[in-house]
């Protein structure tokens, strides 16, 4: 009696397939540093509101004297900056080197900007004798924005390392861990000037 075979597919068999969810870009060590870092400024935000309730009058009159065109100037420079890292990522994604560069380096001629808008801002206020000592409210200005400053000088180092390794086809898909935390960090100084922006130049 013949025996009926069924023939077996050859068709190789697969292993179970693995979704890809959601990850956290760049390198955790960064988030640390950024949380870090937002809780900093959290806790200056809120003595600065904390000392504007008792002098209502005093942050008002000297609020309005500062340059509000300034400071709209640099959050728009900072916006800027921060859409020109979002291309520069997805450009490395796309294995595209030399854009991913020519963004970066966007990036940091506005960033540039910012800081010659401070720079002309504060030298405006020390013609004035505007110093940590003056008032309540020029040392909370000083101390939060130079802070931030600072913040931002840090940024640009970041960019140019960014922007020097874009240029070397450091970035590409798989090996994007370098851009991501750079991109990561400079975000968080977008996000904190938004925040420090309407708070001390614009709000009542």
């Amino acid at each position: 009696m013949d025996t009926v075979t069924t023939p077996q597919s050859s068709m190789p068999a697969r292993g179970p397939v693995q979704a890809h969810g959601p990850r956290l870009a760049g390198d955790l060590a960064i988030w640390f540093f950024i949380l870090a870092e937002l809780l900093a400024f959290g806790v200056f935000f809120a003595a600065y509101a904390f000392a504007r309730a008792k002098n209502i009058e005093l942050f008002a009159a000297e609020q309005a004297a500062l340059n509000r065109n300034a400071g709209a100037l640099n959050t728009v420079l900072l916006l800027t900056a921060s859409y020109f890292v979002v291309r520069a990522v997805q450009a490395a994604e796309a294995e595209a080197s030399r854009q991913c560069a020519n963004w970066l380096g966007g990036a940091i001629l506005t960033g540039f900007g910012f800081i010659i808008v401070k720079l002309t801002e504060y030298a405006a206020a020390f013609e004035h004798n505007i110093s940590l000592s003056s008032s309540t409210f020029h040392m909370f200005y000083l101390s939060l924005t130079f802070f931030h400053f600072m913040h931002v000088i840090l940024g640009l180092v970041i960019l140019i390392a960014m922007w020097n390794g874009a240029r070397q086809g450091r970035y590409r898909p798989g090996d994007m861990n370098g851009l991501e935390t750079g991109a990561a960090y400079w975000h968080m100084v977008d996000l904190v000037w938004l925040i420090l922006f309407p708070l001390v130049y614009v709000i009542h």
